[in-house]
Parts: structure tokens; sequence; C-alpha cells
């Protein structure tokens, strides 16, 4: 007696259709990013003739040392440092001054309040009016002038009093019998358990200020007060086959455009790749959580 083949399931089979499918796109979004790294590292001969795809080919750095030679995008590196850290540290806190008093039932004119809010997020008065504002109250060359327009997001700020409101309201109420006023309430017993969707706005901002570029090209007048991205980009923008040349030994390589830029993207990438594991595992929880209310 021959013995029963199983059959495949329909629940199995939509198992490895999704598992082939997130490995497609997983592949689809790796590609790229190890194929730009073998870029940057290969010689311009390899370049030109498309001969890299995965490895570097003719190993070669010159196109960092082309970046990095002249000490410029270190400063811009300083610079966004410091646009990323002062700006992310601003959103944070106001976002949840905003955000906890708004998750309040009983706060007095909070609907009100809220569509005011949610009106800001849907119209804007534009790029002109903007800067003459910013003009008028003398911030032009000055990192307030991309800090303090953009000091909350909107949407960020729903997310969070979204989570604030998934809180229960009995550890408030016990907290407050023991006599905690609201800022004890706020800094002691709210704020430590809302680690998750702090971790994940937190992320959302420094990447947001990290990539900041239009901003900067606006209102910072000064090249000593440029951002990481807009100095690349003007170094990306005036670069052609005839200036780039790195001395090795005796002979002379040249440095091809698509290193140049490929070694700016993996240079500017980096740091926020580096970040990213420490808050990846607060990351989907905290958005998960802060969007369940609406």
């Amino acid at each position: 007696m021959q013995p029963k083949r199983k059959r495949l399931s329909v629940s199995s089979a939509g198992h490895w259709v999704n598992n082939i499918f997130l490995a497609l796109c997983a592949v689809a979004t790796v590609f790229p990013f190890i194929n730009i790294i073998a870029v940057s590292l290969s010689g311009s001969r390899a370049i030109s003739a498309g001969e890299v795809l995965l490895w570097p080919v003719e190993f070669n750095i010159a196109a960092y040392r082309n970046l990095i030679e002249d000490g410029q995008l270190i400063v811009a590196m300083k610079n966004t440092v410091l646009i990323t850290g002062v700006g992310t540290l601003l959103n944070m806190v106001f976002t949840t001054l905003a955000a906890y008093p708004l998750s309040k039932p009983g706060l007095r004119g909070r609907s009100v309040m809220l569509q005011a809010v949610l009106f800001t997020m849907l119209f804007g008065g534009g790029m002109i009016p903007h800067f003459l504002l910013i003009n008028t109250l003398g911030l032009v060359n000055t990192y307030w002038a991309i800090w303090l327009p953009a000091l909350i997001s909107v949407y960020n700020m729903f997310v969070m009093k979204s989570f604030f409101e998934g809180l229960p309201a009995e550890i408030e109420e016990s907290a407050s019998m023991d006599g905690a006023n609201e800022w004890v309430v706020l800094l002691r017993i709210i704020l430590p358990l809302s680690m998750p969707v702090i971790a994940a706005l937190t992320l959302f901002y420094a990447v947001g200020w990290w990539n900041s570029y239009m901003n900067v090209l606006i209102y910072i007048r000064s090249t000593d007060k440029m951002s990481l991205m807009v100095k690349l980009y003007q170094m990306i923008d005036l670069v052609s086959p005839e200036m780039l040349r790195s001395g090795e030994g005796v002979a002379q390589q040249t440095i091809t455009p698509e290193g140049i830029r490929a070694a700016a993207i993996v240079f500017s990438i980096t740091p926020i790749l580096c970040v990213y594991p420490f808050l990846q595992r607060h990351f989907i929880k905290g958005v998960l959580l802060g969007s369940v209310k609406g």
C-alpha cells in the first residue's frame, strides 16, 4: 500500500508566496545600496566600463579622499550634527508639550484647538510669506530660521497624542491622589511609559533634519554654516572628469563623477544607519501604538 502524499495546503502555499515576495522586496531594497558602496570603492576604469555590480573592482578610495581632503565636508558634518541634535530636541520638547494637554478630554476649547492645528496641516502660507516673516524677524543666516518654523510636525503630534490617550487614566489619577501635579505626572510617569513612541518620533525628526536641504539653501548664506546635504550637492554639481584627479605615486588616476556621487551618498547616510539599529526595537511598536486612535 503506497503512503499518502501530503498535499500542500492553501495556507502553506500562501506562506511560501509571502516569503518569496518579501525576499524579493529585501533584495530590491538592499541591492542599490550595496551597488553604491561598490561603485564608491572602485576604480575609474571599472566604473566607466560598467563592470561594478556587488563588489568593488580595482579597489580605490580616491573618491572619499577627494571629498574630505579640503576639510569643508568635515565642517558641514559638524553643522549637520548641530542642526539635527538641537532641532530634534526642540521638536520632541514642543511636540510633547502640545500633545499631552490635547490628549485630555476635559481640556477647555480642545476641539477648537485640534481643528486649528489640523488646519495648519492642510493649508500653508507658502514660501514667499514664510521668507518675508523670517527676514522681518532677522533670523536669516541663523539656524533659528530653520528650527523655529519646524518646531512641531502636526502628524507626529497626533501620533503622540493618540499614544497618550491610550495610556490608562488610572495611573494619572493615582499619582494625583498622591499629590503629584501635571508636570510631575508628565515627567516621571507618562514619559517613561512613552519610550516607544518617543524613540519612533525622534527617529522621524532626526532623519528629516539630517536630510534637510531646501530650508538651509534658502535661509543660510554663510558657507561655513552650510549643512552636509547642501555641501555635498555643491561639490557634486561642480564635479567634472578633468578636475577630479588623485595622485597615487607618480601616476595620476582620474576619478569619475559617478564615483564621487556614490561616495557622497555613502558618506551622508552612514551616520543614520549607525543610529537606526539602536531605535529599531522601539520604532514599529511606537508608531502602531500611537496610530490606533484618531
